[in-house]
Parts: C-alpha cells; structure tokens; sequence
C-alpha cells in the first residue's frame, strides 16, 4: 500500500508508533474542535492518476444520472414539525455517479478494503471496531459534478463520512458545512432555517486539494457541496464503514439512490 498512500505522513499502519499517536491525537483533537479532519494528500500523486483513469470511462459510460428535489432530512415526513415550515424548503441535488461493483480491483476500492485504513478510523471516532459495508453497491461509490451541479444541503444518515476527493473542480465546488446544527435531543428547526435562510454567522468553507482523504461528523452537521463552476468536473469517492458487519441497504433505498435494486 506504500505505492498508493503516502505512508511516511500518515502512518494508518503503525498507529502505537510515536508518529501513528500523534497523528490520531491530531485527528481526534481536530474532530472535537471543527467537527472534521482531513488527511491532505494522503493518496500520493501517481496513484490519484490512476484512480482518475479508472473511474472517468466508468462515469462516461455507465453512471447513473441522480436528479433529486429534496429537503435537508431527504425525507418527504419530519415527526414533529410542519410541512411548510422554512426548514423543510427544497433543493435541487444533480451528479453522475458509480458503485462498488462497478469498481472491483480498482486502486479505490483497494483503499477502502485496506484493513489498517478501519482500524485508524475506529481509533479516531473511539469506537471498538469498523467494518466495511457488505452492500455491494453502496459500500463505495463514485460521484461527479459538473459545471452547475451540487450537492445541496443535507443531514448524512450515518454519524460520519469519509471521502476522497479525486479531482477537484476548476471553480466552486467548494465544501461548506455547520458543525452541531442539531442534536439528537434538539432538532433545532429554527436554526435549520437559518441556515438555508444563509444567516447562519458558523457556517465555515473548505477548498480539498486532490488526494484528500476527509472524515467529518456528518449525522448532526449539515453540509453540502457549492455548484461548480467551469469545464473540470469535481470527482470524489464515499466509503462507507458501520460498527456492524453485514450491512446492506435495502431494495428502496438502492433504488432512490443507484437506480437500481442490484
């Protein structure tokens, strides 16, 4: 793995070395603070190029097209608040995107399964294990932007997210997020409609370079991706992992998300 990742700046592999501790205490340090860390240019140049090459012929051939008109939660019905109330207002979210069985023996897909990468990441959140998802589609998957695509504003279903961005875009495509918008105790609907109100003075903006490697709290962060901007896309992988083995999506889920059940 030393030929894909940069090994010498983030030793995932040898976290009980002097190094390895202090790169998980920066990490866990940075996690309470802003809520997110990043591991900039953990993928190392020549490998990030072949991650392009693989994945850009898969996206032009045979990606699926998402287009959704959504809200915040990406649920039609919020238990406990209105309908109309300013918080539930919608948003357009568009981009290609592949899945895990679209990419087997990929360089991503090696990344993902690389064990020592789930136990850095469980180390991190403090949490005993993590393993990689079961779903054969959702366990990684691929998503591209071009220009005036964007990710829109969303709370993630799971507590945290990790991606690599692949290629940045020429222009936008910029990551913004508001750490701790709610709670599981406290919806804060009013809050939520400051934000998309854009009155919300927390909202904090990051420009990832290429090879970034990104986990952040996204369950009660909300966040979302700036259109892009100009002809080079945006290009950024999602891996998933849970604290339980075998997970799988459901039918309607792969459905809502991929277009198709299997």
């Amino acid at each position: 793995m030393d030929d894909i990742l940069d090994l010498e700046s983030f030793p995932l592999h040898d976290l009980e070395s002097r190094a390895g501790r202090v790169l998980v205490a920066r990490c866990q340090r940075e996690l309470a603070e802003t809520g997110m860390f990043n591991l900039d240019g953990l993928v190392r140049s020549e490998a990030l190029a072949r991650c392009v090459d693989e994945v850009v012929p898969e996206l032009e051939r045979n990606a699926h097209t998402h287009i959704q008109l959504h809200n915040i939660y990406f649920q039609k019905h919020v238990e406990g608040i209105d309908p109309d109330h300013p918080a539930m207002r919608q948003s357009l979210t568009s981009n290609r995107k592949i899945c895990g069985d679209q990419m087997e023996g990929f360089v991503l897909t090696r990344i993902y399964e690389w064990p020592p990468l789930a136990v850095f990441l469980a180390k991190v959140m403090s949490k005993p294990v993590l393993y990689i998802m079961e779903d054969p589609l959702a366990r990684v998957n691929v998503m591209t932007y071009t220009q005036g695509e964007a990710l829109n504003w969303h709370f993630d279903r799971s507590e945290f997210t990790t991606t690599l961005l692949i290629q940045a875009a020429g222009a936008g495509g910029e990551f913004q997020y508001r750490s701790d918008l709610r709670s599981d105790d406290d919806p804060n609907y009013e809050g939520v409609a400051r934000l998309l109100d854009d009155e919300d003075e927390g909202v904090r903006s990051i420009r990832l370079t290429a090879g970034t490697l990104n986990v952040f709290r996204g369950k009660n962060t909300a966040h979302r991706v700036t259109a892009i901007e100009g002809g080079r896309e945006r290009i950024i992988a999602v891996f998933s992992y849970y604290e339980q083995p075998g997970v799988n999506f459901s039918e309607v889920d792969r459905i809502k998300f991929y277009g198709r059940g299997t």
